[in-house]
């Protein structure tokens, strides 16, 4: 009995210690700083350019079959926060996105990958528009490895129904922070 508890033991910290090797980063936006604007929703009275940056990661956990990725906003005035963006069914042999793979109807995605409707009703990255005078909003950066290579959601799903998708197949996580605030 000792044994199986001490191998159930050893095999959860060895997830535990993998897991905190797996890192999400941006060669555009650094963690914990403000982003340029170029990442800057167009429209509800913001005009940036609307682009979604690079991302890249490493170290998943080996029993890694695909990713999700999510972009969140906790600060938006909603009462629920806002979700910017979310990929699902991302190949596991891949691990970057270059810039603009947010775009609606993108071709720049892998091949496979599926975006998902965020608040802004539309299946493509929507950058961030806090409203003017507001301090600036926290933006989340998660990318999830899964024990699934496709989650079956419907075409049209929510960001929450992927999001409770994602969670019930998650192995590990990697994220990071950045800010973004318009003045008045």
């Amino acid at each position: 009995m000792h044994k199986i508890l001490l191998t159930i033991v050893l095999a959860s910290l060895s997830t535990l210690s993998y897991a905190g090797s797996f890192k999400l980063s941006s060669p555009q936006i650094k963690a914990n700083q403000l982003m340029p604007r170029n990442f800057e929703f167009n429209g509800f009275g913001c005009s940036g350019d609307n682009k979604s940056p690079a991302l890249n990661w490493n170290g998943a956990p080996k029993a890694t079959k695909g990713y999700a990725l999510t972009v969140y906003d906790p600060d938006a005035p909603t009462g629920s926060g806002w979700w910017h963006w979310v990929v699902i069914d991302i190949p596991a042999t891949v691990h970057k996105l270059p810039a603009d793979a947010g775009a609606l109807n993108s071709t720049r995605l892998p091949t496979g990958a599926v975006q998902v409707r965020t608040d802004y009703g539309m299946a493509a990255w929507g950058g961030p528009c806090p409203p003017k005078g507001d301090k600036p909003h926290r933006y989340i950066f998660t990318l999830y490895a899964l024990k699934t290579d496709k989650l079956a959601i419907p075409a049209d799903a929510t960001a929450a129904l992927a999001g409770f998708m994602i969670h019930a197949n998650m192995l590990a996580k990697a994220s990071f922070t950045a800010k973004y605030g318009r003045s008045k």
